[in-house]
């Protein structure tokens, strides 16, 4: 599916076609490419865009590449419009397996860095907060992902909104070129 366009409230719609349907519900999967393509509109979306492909390089190289994000926050709206403002960083849950032969320890191990959210928004500009599974309990994986869905499908003021998923790919060159050819467009237009 490709990600909606922003309704006239400037968020994405919690769903496009039927209330009770279940395909055409946020969150929208998506591809990295067309995250780039659709929200890398101004030298800042592209900047934050570009930290969270670091962001997503930094997983990689511990070995977390089996998962999904969900990408929300001010950057998967129109905040440009809503608040007069460009978006400052972009909001990241990540769901992924732990790698066969690790632990959640002996990832902290190789870049505990990476699993602070404090550390990371500093580094890359990600709002990032990573949900590892083991294969183990499950119900504590559905408890993180209703937390996530709850806070992220409205708006502080309680406008009912969507988000977008993109899954973890390991191989992300062609992204990169894509978000180059975008910033260069950009900058020629200025």
């Amino acid at each position: 599916m490709t990600i909606p366009n922003w309704n006239h409230q400037g968020v994405l719609p919690p769903y496009v076609g039927s209330q009770t349907g279940s395909d055409g519900r946020s969150p929208y999967p998506t591809t990295l490419v067309e995250v780039l393509e659709h929200f890398g509109t101004s030298p800042e979306r592209c900047k934050v865009l570009r930290g969270f492909l670091d962001y997503r390089q930094e997983l990689y190289s511990i070995g977390v590449k089996q998962g999904f994000q969900w990408v929300n926050g001010s950057f998967a709206e129109n905040v440009e419009i809503l608040e007069e403002r460009p978006p400052e960083d972009v909001d990241v849950v990540t769901f992924f397996a732990v790698p066969s032969g690790e632990s959640q320890q002996t990832l902290l191990e190789k870049n505990a860095d990476v699993f602070r959210p404090a550390s990371v928004k500093r580094r890359h500009g990600v709002d990032g907060y990573p949900v590892p599974w083991d294969g183990g309990d499950w119900q504590r994986l559905v408890k993180h992902a209703s937390y996530w869905y709850s806070l992220w499908s409205h708006r502080r003021n309680h406008l009912w909104k969507g988000f977008v998923q993109i899954p973890l790919e390991p191989s992300e060159e062609v992204p990169r070129a894509v978000l180059d050819n975008i910033t260069s467009a950009i900058g020629e237009n200025k």
